[in-house]
């Protein structure tokens, strides 16, 4: 063969050897890798089909023809060994599979933290017969701001405090705004009941230009609204004690300190006994409080706004921040409130 192939019956010799070496070499093949280093042994650029199919030229003009059609007949007949072969290797492979064999698990997903808190702080409030609502996050100026009777040259009116919507002010009710606190709801509320007893559980997402470790532009909000005939602070103190039990540890407790709101008189801001002393101080709280938000008894001209009568009726009123009290669990130590909206898995997985 190195010397040429002088006519068509010698190399049609030298074809079938090839042939039926090749195919018996397959048929031991005992994995997909050496079926690979064959079909590259035989047919690849230096196999040795390839090599034989160059010796062509020493043969006659007539006998190239007759020579050609063997060519095609041998490289189909590998090249379907190896397919039939690369077939049934893989069939014993699912042969070896044990079902019995636990499978990977894959991973499962969870609540959002913000989402988990928001339903607890729902589930502690409606036992007590708190009704969970939900009012615009687009919202008018005078629901925002003047029906809660903050005037007009107050600083969370002005353009550096609140998100303003460029479009044409309302006759009625002003300008339009990214709603800054869920207090908005309260004039809602009152219309739409129309006579007290009022319950009110308002979460929703609310908007002020400011960010930093305490502060995001936009957070999530919990506002509770409670008019009836006699509401009283001491109403205000047992409801806020009963969710710093339910919801920080049966040892908690809060006070409340004299404040100003504009829509509440008198006005508190409260504060919950330290998770880490106990109350004692350490280096967290100072002094054994931190700061939780503000509540306070609902002031007559925003009753009066809500169309109810502040001569029979008296109620109160408390809006947190969702994020902040959450962070105020024990155990979580969240010194940045940006962290909660972090897409760091590895921070999320956590909770």
């Amino acid at each position: 063969m190195q010397k040429g192939i002088e006519n068509i019956n010698k190399f049609t010799s030298i074809m079938l050897d090839v042939k039926n070496e090749a195919l018996a070499q397959i048929v031991d093949a005992g994995n997909i890798n050496e079926l690979e280093e064959l079909k590259i042994a035989y047919l690849g650029r230096n196999g040795k089909l390839t090599t034989l199919i160059k010796k062509i030229k020493d043969l006659s003009i007539s006998e190239k023809k007759q020579a050609g059609g063997l060519i095609n007949e041998v490289k189909n007949t590998i090249l379907d060994a190896l397919a039939t072969q690369k077939n049934t290797l893989k069939e014993s492979a699912r042969d070896w599979f044990d079902a019995s064999i636990p499978g990977k698990k894959p991973t499962i997903g969870h609540l959002h933290l913000i989402t988990q808190a928001i339903r607890e702080i729902s589930s502690t409030f409606e036992k007590i017969g708190f009704v969970r609502v939900r009012y615009p996050e687009v919202e008018w100026d005078w629901y925002a701001f003047e029906s809660l009777n903050i005037p007009r040259d107050h600083p969370a009116r002005d353009d550096w405090e609140t998100f303003f919507i460029d479009t044409p002010p309302h006759s009625k009710y002003g300008l339009m705004v990214l709603t800054p606190h869920t207090s908005s709801g309260q004039v809602r509320e009152m219309m739409r009941v129309k006579k007290p007893p009022i319950r009110m559980l308002n979460i929703a997402k609310n908007y002020r230009r400011q960010s930093d470790v305490s502060h995001v532009p936009m957070f999530h909000q919990f506002e509770g609204l409670v008019i009836d005939e006699g509401i009283s602070v001491a109403h205000l103190k047992g409801t806020l004690d009963y969710f710093a039990r339910n919801f920080f540890g049966k040892d908690r407790k809060t006070r409340l300190r004299p404040h100003h709101f504009q829509f509440t008189e008198p006005s508190f801001e409260v504060d919950i006994s330290c998770g880490v002393c106990k109350g004692n101080g350490c280096k967290l709280c100072k002094e054994g409080w931190l700061e939780l938000g503000g509540a306070g008894m609902v002031h007559p001209n925003v009753l009066k706004n809500g169309k109810i009568d502040p001569n029979k009726y008296t109620g109160f009123a408390f809006g947190w921040g969702v994020e902040r009290t959450f962070m105020m669990k024990a155990g979580l130590e969240i010194g940045d409130i940006r962290l909660l909206y972090s897409p760091d898995l590895k921070f999320l997985r956590q909770f």
